[in-house]
């Protein structure tokens, strides 16, 4: 039998965030016989425990949050870590991965669904739940993996032998009815609330099931799962943003669940990845100009609206308060995880006739837009100068995404405007912008794209883009993807007033022309109806025969 690893999965307890509960408390032992094994409550919640590590997404983790929106028009990666890059400019094949396929995780669930039924508890509720945790892991990486690849080998047992293992792929809508009836199956017995945090509750089944849902197009399903969550009553609104997503809002009541980490125990190591070149970052994931360029101004009108205000020499300045929550911008006053205070310049290649480390171009590790997310970023002074060692919990469902889902089914089926509307103010004033203009958007194809956009400007940054660009159609049928994903991305070019106060007057953009149109270019983003799904790699393909590869790869 294969070993488990006995994971101390990181939960951060309510009484602080360097202290582990029982959750944690597992012996290590490098091998585990069914002889020695099974035997007591311990050794079922351990087993549980390993099913925890990594289940997101086993190749990179809780950074796929971050990394997946790479694979859209609204985040980028110049290194092309994990291959995410390659998606967007439809460079992926074969020998491409960004991890989704994997059954580490899932064999995990298999081992203790199969054997944790024989281990007596003195509480079988207390049973029911863990069993009901594994089989919502379980019924996650196979959502995943069918929407992202169509279709996978359906394994719900321990194949002794790899042979056993090489199963030809179940159709996609067979997977779909093995994950919708394990997450009823799990939902019934998980507990309301979970018992602590990192576990899976109800709320966390019932959000996979909404994503799930929307996602395949089962929109009445989907409704209910996110009325489900509301009547749970646990969830709300968090009105203090860019906290929720930091060390100190681990316990907002907005999130449903997140990726636990816990410094010095399984701590969040990838803050590296977030920051730019000076202060020792990667910028591997970085937001868009074309992303900014979503935002309304502050007084609700598109930047391409007459009358708009709009600046395009100061593109920053005036503009949705939610962008200054969500964006870190040239000219904005900064303070480095080594507690320095500096004005964020990327645009200037040298300041006072110094080299510039942050300079779009200055390394293969500067922010090659010249922006990074304020989520997870700010405050910088939760971060070690090393930027290691970090208790991040990157959020992967939160109750945003259920009022958004209500209000897109509401838009799809034509129906409840009026809730509609009443989503979207209160997503925007609780996030500090002001409410929608109803008159403007008056047809349902308008209220369509405004609901689409304000899903993106919400979410970013939170890896949902790319999969809403391939489910969701224009007027003609077609997938937006084959639109957004079919154009250029442009980053700006100009300089830092350092003089100005004003920080979102900063900035000085040069007007585009001939001389800075290929410093301006930054990547051009491809899109092919084969994209729609993902390929297997090469060597899955050799490790099963009976794996057949996607058509177009």
């Amino acid at each position: 039998m294969k070993a488990i690893k006995c994971l101390i999965i990181s939960v951060c307890l309510s009484g602080g965030l360097s202290a582990c509960d029982d959750f944690f408390d597992t012996v290590p032992n490098d091998q585990l016989s069914p002889a020695t094994f099974w035997k007591t409550e311990a050794d079922v919640i351990n087993a549980v425990t390993a099913c925890y590590e990594d289940w997101n997404n086993p190749a990179t983790g809780s950074s796929d949050v971050f990394f997946a929106d790479c694979m859209s028009d609204i985040a980028y990666s110049f290194t092309g870590s994990s291959s995410y890059k390659n998606v967007s400019n439809g460079s992926l094949s074969s020998t491409s991965t960004v991890g989704y396929y994997s059954y580490t995780t899932i064999r995990r669930c298999n081992l203790v669904l199969e054997n944790a039924g024989q281990v007596s508890f003195t509480d079988e509720v207390k049973k029911k739940d863990l069993l009901a945790q594994a089989r919502t892991i379980r019924a996650w990486r196979y959502f995943q993996m069918n929407f992202w690849y169509g279709g996978v080998p359906l394994i719900t047992n321990l194949p002794e032998l790899a042979e056993d293992a090489q199963l030809p792929r179940s159709s996609e809508d067979d997977i779909k009815k093995f994950v919708y009836d394990e997450l009823d199956l799990a939902i019934a017995d998980l507990n309301r609330k979970p018992e602590e945090r990192g576990r899976i509750a109800k709320g966390t089944a019932l959000a996979i099931k909404m994503r799930a849902s929307l996602y395949w197009g089962d929109l009445e399903q989907a409704m209910k799962a996110a009325r489900d969550i509301q009547n749970l009553d646990l969830y709300k609104l968090d009105p203090d943003f860019l906290t929720m997503f930091s060390e100190a809002g681990v316990d907002s009541e907005e999130i449903i669940y997140a990726m636990q980490h816990v410094k010095d125990t399984y701590a969040f190591d990838n803050a590296v990845r977030m920051f730019n070149n000076q202060d020792g970052g990667w910028a591997s994931w970085v937001p868009t100009q074309n992303f900014v360029d979503m935002y309304e101004m502050s007084n609700g009108k598109t930047i391409d609206e007459e009358d708009s205000g709009y600046d395009p020499i100061h593109p920053f300045y005036n503009r949705d308060p939610r962008l200054y929550k969500t964006v870190i911008y040239p000219g904005m006053d900064f303070v480095s995880p080594a507690g320095v205070k500096r004005i964020f310049n990327t645009l200037d290649k040298k300041i006072g006739g110094s080299a510039n480390a942050d300079f779009m171009d200055a390394a293969t590790n500067a922010s090659h837009t010249g922006l990074l997310w304020a989520k997870y970023i700010l405050p910088t002074t939760q971060f070690s100068p090393s930027l290691s060692n970090a208790a991040i919990c990157p959020i992967l469902f939160r109750y945003a995404e259920v009022l958004l889902t209500i209000a897109e089914i509401n838009v799809e089926k034509n129906e409840n405007i009026e809730e509609v509307f009443d989503i979207l103010d209160e997503l925007r004033t609780t996030r500090g912008h002001i409410v929608v203009d109803r008159n403007k958007y008056n047809t349902q194809d308008k209220l369509r794209e405004l609901v689409r956009k304000e899903r993106c400007l919400e979410l970013a940054g939170e890896g949902l883009r790319r999969a809403d660009l391939l489910r969701w159609r224009d007027t003609t049928g077609k997938p937006l993807a084959e639109t957004i994903m079919n154009q250029t991305l442009y980053r700006i070019s100009g300089t830092v007033d350092m003089k100005e106060t004003d920080p979102t007057r900063r900035a000085v953009i040069e007007l585009p022309t001939a001389e800075n149109e290929k410093f301006r270019k930054l990547e051009q983003l491809n899109y092919e109806p084969h994209n729609r799904y993902l390929p297997f790699t090469q060597t899955e393909l050799d490790r099963n025969p009976n794996l057949k590869q996607n058509e177009g790869y």
